[in-house]
């Protein structure tokens, strides 16, 4: 109701009469146009686009804020592309200053899991010319073999482009072998931004962004569900970022398989775009805010906290999103190594849930695929330290 009332006393306001009509069709559920993403972008003031995010995600959601148990596992930084934004990778030549992970490293990473409620395993590195199709299907199947219940969620649409490639299979058949394994999803990155100008300029040499879409709309033909990302906050204007929006949006349509949209801010630390001043605070909700209205048939918006720091997911939470990750436990380098806000991720379920009562919401702990495992709401933690 709160969100309702919001949203009419902006609609009560003194709007031009473009973003009048945009609201109306948000309000009445309708889907908005390309050209009025844009429009949004260039004309809607914070408070404004806050409140009909905020709208949309109270109509889908009510309070309810999710996040999960998760940790990353990342295999290697070694990787055969080049990407300009990118903090992390080091090319073969650069083999020195980077790392590569045995099976057996990457196995007892997931065995110091043992016993704790975590549900969620995040794979994703560099692509290695010598980690192919095969050694991770293995390894994906040690895995499940160890750990029936944890969910393996594995390899941009990047890695596996490169995979399917050296391994001289179809999309379909590699997806199929690593599904056959064990794997359960795919996450979103990779995606960075579709326009093809935009993409030869910071990543040239690696996956398309029509391949992009192809590894994801094969991954749902065969029964893997995925995410969906957008590096934000570089060279691209705002039309840039709804073209990659409503890509995203058109194939939705046509397979339902995406869980969820995720916006990555670009962090200019210690890579080839260090010239690039980075965006503020107040454009992260404003994309996050215009991600929850354009995208109708998306169910969730995440925040990816690590990347863009706990207060600005917790601000988040009123700019239309419902989710903010997971624990993390401090396991991935991606993005502190690109100066992000938090240089050691990690927070425990105590301090996650706390985060979102803060502001008003309603902890929930879910699965990958979205299933309820914990309603954290009004959670008695001293009582549950006493008991420990």
């Amino acid at each position: 109701m709160k969100a309702q009332e919001n949203t009419s006393i902006y609609l009560n306001s003194e709007l031009d009469n473009g973003l009048k009509i945009i609201a109306e069709k948000v309000l009445a559920k309708e889907r908005i146009s390309v050209e009025d993403g844009i429009y949004l972008f260039e004309h809607g003031e914070l408070g404004f686009l806050g409140s009909l995010a905020n709208h949309v995600r109270t109509e889908r959601h009510g309070d309810y804020t999710y996040f999960n148990r998760n940790f990353h596992v990342e295999p290697t930084n070694i990787c055969v592309f080049d990407c300009k934004f990118c903090a992390y990778s080091r090319l073969l030549k650069q083999r020195d200053e980077g790392w590569e992970l045995s099976a057996d490293d990457i196995f007892n990473k997931v065995k110091e899991y043992d016993g704790k409620p975590v549900t969620e395993v995040h794979i994703v590195g560099g692509v290695h010319p010598k980690m192919g199709l095969m050694y991770f299907a293995e390894l994906i199947k040690r895995i499940k073999e160890h750990r029936p219940d944890l969910h393996v969620k594995a390899f941009t649409a990047v890695e596996l482009e490169y995979m399917c490639r050296k391994a001289k299979v179809s999309y379909e058949e590699g997806l199929t072998i690593l599904k056959d394994h064990g794997q359960d999803s795919l996450p979103g990155g990779g995606a960075e931004i579709f326009d093809e100008e935009l993409r030869a300029k910071i990543c040239d040499d690696k996956c398309t962004s029509a391949e992009w879409l192809e590894i994801h709309e094969t991954a749902h033909k065969v029964g893997m569900p995925s995410n969906a990302t957008m590096l934000y906050g570089h060279y691209e204007t705002y039309a840039h970022r709804i073209d990659h929006m409503n890509r995203l949006r058109d194939l939705q349509d046509k397979t339902g398989g995406f869980n969820t949209f995720i916006p990555l801010k670009f962090r200019n630390g210690n890579n080839q775009m260090s010239d690039v001043p980075e965006v503020s605070t107040m454009e992260d909700l404003k994309t996050y805010a215009i991600s929850r209205i354009f995208l109708d048939n998306f169910s969730h918006i995440k925040a990816y906290w690590p990347m863009i720091g706990r207060s600005t997911a917790q601000m988040s939470l009123n700019f239309g999103v419902n989710d903010i990750d997971g624990t993390i436990d401090d396991s991935t380098k991606i993005y502190s190594m690109a100066g992000a806000e938090d240089k050691n991720p990690n927070l425990s379920t105590e301090e996650l849930c706390k985060l979102i009562e803060d502001i008003g919401k309603h902890p929930i702990e879910r699965g990958t695929l979205y299933n309820i495992i914990n309603d954290y709401k009004g959670f008695d933690w001293a009582a549950e330290e006493a008991t420990i």
